[in-house]
């Protein structure tokens, strides 16, 4: 059986009908009118006219005075009970807090979200030393271990477009071999640099994936050389790092690992 008659099989056109007019009404600035909206569709009005109603009295769609129609807040509420940043650090705690018992080194998790790499989940490191970022922070994007994977694991428009956001904060401008960096990590599987905020320290960094293998997350360590204690070394850091993002990745459904990372993780 072909891949045409399945999709034919299946079809729910009531259903294809409302989340056309969704997705209409979504694309546009402003409201639309019955007679656009049917335009825009390739429908007459009438077609429409019974689930715009439905829509209506739903609560997704509102009309106005003027008989135009326009989306409410009621998918941008649906989409919040999902949570999905809770959900992503619920699943990470205990995998970071494992990390940093083995690490004996801290560690946190960070998104690009508004134009911003945001910390949203810290593991502190078990004994008394250690560095710490605090949850809610806000990190650069060019000069991070963070930012590195957030943009390196992107497709070249999504990178293209956080680049192009950070314009107007003439104090955290890319670096001129950015895109050179950028593809060491992605060939890498993971970043590691010098702090560029703090002396001593390694920013190693290890993408979060999702099914289209494009980084949902960063995980990252900042990496304190030890003195006089038996802890891992930078390679053996880098190698539970990657190996932790990878276990969580899959746990979310997405990739174990980049496409494009090649050899050892501790090499």
């Amino acid at each position: 059986m072909n891949e045409g008659h399945d999709a034919d099989r299946y079809r729910a056109p009531a259903l294809d009908k409302g989340l056309d007019i969704l997705e209409l009404l979504a694309s546009v600035d402003g409201a639309l009118t019955q007679a656009e909206i049917a335009k825009a569709l390739g429908r007459t009005p009438n077609e429409n006219y019974r689930m715009l109603e439905r829509l209506v009295r739903r609560g997704y769609v509102a009309r106005n005075e003027s008989d135009r129609y326009e989306l409410t807040l009621r998918l941008f509420g649906l989409a919040h009970l999902h949570r999905p940043i809770r959900r992503l650090v619920s699943q990470a705690t205990p995998l970071m807090r494992d990390l940093a018992a083995r690490t004996l080194q801290s560690n946190h998790l960070a998104v690009y979200d508004q134009a911003g790499v945001i910390v949203i989940a810290q593991i502190d490191a078990p004994g008394y030393w250690g560095m710490a970022i605090r949850v809610g922070a806000k990190v650069s994007l060019f000069n991070t271990g963070s930012g590195h994977i957030l943009m390196a694991f992107r497709s070249a428009e999504e990178r293209a477009m956080m680049i192009a956001e950070h314009e107007s904060a003439p104090d955290d401008e890319p670096p001129d071999d950015l895109e050179e960096r950028l593809a060491q990590a992605r060939l890498r599987g993971y970043e590691i640099m010098p702090s560029m905020q703090t002396a001593g320290v390694y920013n190693l960094s290890a993408p979060i994936l999702g099914p289209d293998g494009h980084a949902l997350a960063a995980l990252t360590c900042p990496y304190i050389s030890p003195l006089g204690r038996k802890a891992p070394d930078i390679a053996e850091a880098i190698a539970m790092i990657v190996e932790a993002a990878s276990v969580l990745s899959r746990t979310l459904g997405g990739q174990a690992e980049p496409e494009e990372a090649y050899g050892a993780h501790a090499g």
